[in-house]
């Protein structure tokens, strides 16, 4: 469930009150801050787990072409409206990289929380997706809004000629559409609304390699990620899957829940309580979605606070992810951390949980 937590906002004052995405999209209320993740971690896998070879069900990768300078490129807001002097820096890394990038008429509008009606952004998304001169489409922000149109999206222009589109948290619905409607490779990654204190020159980089070059991604797990502990030894490969939890959760069973059969589960989190955590991933299991993946990675859970003295977000993990016999490899820079780097949905992948790494077929084509 989208948090309307700006998924640029730098980690706000430890001990103030907060709204999960979960609850925001019950109560449709703007999320606050939030303590960063603590507690012990507990549990060990009882055994590594086998080279998983589920197969998955046959959808043909659709890559786009690799963005080049000079490429036309839009900038949507699907959800919530962003910050414009975020969203300047933003445009200014895009324009270095010689892009040339366009606004969608709403991507400023107001409407309550959201950047416009549900009519205006899902306009605004389906002119860019059916655009022939667009190459590319960023989403400015996440928040949330998304799912109040994500099943009106216009996929012929995209089936014709595919194009980038790039975004994380919220998008996850649009990601999921995609894939599922049109087998498109989507980027998991930074928006347009930019902050360089969470999105570095790394980030940056990161963004860039992914939808300009072909070149294949590899993450590195990272020691000091919160979900570096959770690991379950063993290598898979699928199609690379997911997105924010909250989102795959309450996606199930819509147009944009795809099927996770043999495929690597991916998934990350913001301002989500470890029982609320608890919750989802015990859903997907009740519904048999986890006894089907071939492995699963874990980014970035931020902020999940829980009662003092009851488990952690890692030891949830460990809880409900050990017992699966596949692989699991937490502790990577995806989500809505620090240093977040670009991965590509639907691209072919491999996990090595025991050395610490995912690695990803380039989610473009060559021009």
């Amino acid at each position: 469930m989208p948090k309307s937590h700006q998924e640029t906002d730098p980690v706000p004052e430890q001990g103030k009150t907060e709204l999960s995405r979960r609850n925001m999209l019950r109560a449709g209320a703007t999320v606050a801050g939030g303590a960063i993740l603590a507690g012990t971690v507990t549990g060990t896998p009882a055994h590594a787990a086998p080279v998983h070879t589920a197969p998955h069900p046959a959808t043909r990768a659709l890559r786009p072409p690799a963005l080049r300078p000079g490429d036309r490129v839009r900038v949507v807001s699907p959800g919530s409206t962003p910050d414009p002097a975020n969203m300047a820096r933003g445009i200014e890394i895009l324009r270095s990289w010689g892009l040339e990038v366009e606004l969608a008429p709403h991507v400023f509008t107001k409407y309550g929380y959201l950047a416009g009606t549900d009519a205006q952004r899902i306009a605004d998304l389906n002119a860019a997706l059916n655009d022939p001169g667009i190459r590319g489409v960023f989403a400015a922000r996440g928040g949330y809004g998304t799912q109040r149109i994500v099943d009106r999206m216009d996929l012929a222009g995209v089936r014709r000629s595919p194009r980038v589109v790039v975004g994380f948290s919220d998008i996850t619905s649009i990601h999921g559409r995609l894939w599922r409607g049109t087998g498109l490779v989507t980027f998991y990654g930074p928006m347009v609304n930019w902050t360089d204190s969470r999105t570095g020159p790394d980030s940056a980089e990161a963004l860039r390699r992914a939808v300009m070059t072909t070149d294949p991604i590899t993450i590195i797990r990272d020691p000091t990620e919160t979900t570096a502990p959770v690991l379950v030894p063993g290598r898979a490969s699928g199609p690379l899957l997911g997105g924010c939890l909250t989102l795959i959760a309450s996606s199930l069973g819509a147009k944009d829940s795809p099927s996770f059969d043999g495929a690597l589960l991916f998934f990350e989190d913001l301002n989500e309580s470890p029982s609320s955590i608890d919750m989802m991933l015990t859903e997907l299991r009740r519904l048999g979605v986890l006894s089907r993946v071939a492995g699963v990675v874990i980014g970035q859970i931020t902020n999940s606070v829980g009662e003092p003295d009851e488990w952690d977000a890692v030891a949830v993990l460990k809880d409900r992810l050990y017992d699966l016999g596949v692989p699991v490899l937490g502790g990577l820079r995806l989500g809505h951390g620090d240093g977040q780097l670009t991965v590509p949905l639907g691209s072919h992948a491999t996990i090595d949980a025991q050395a610490g790494t995912l690695t990803v077929q380039s989610g473009v084509s060559p021009r």
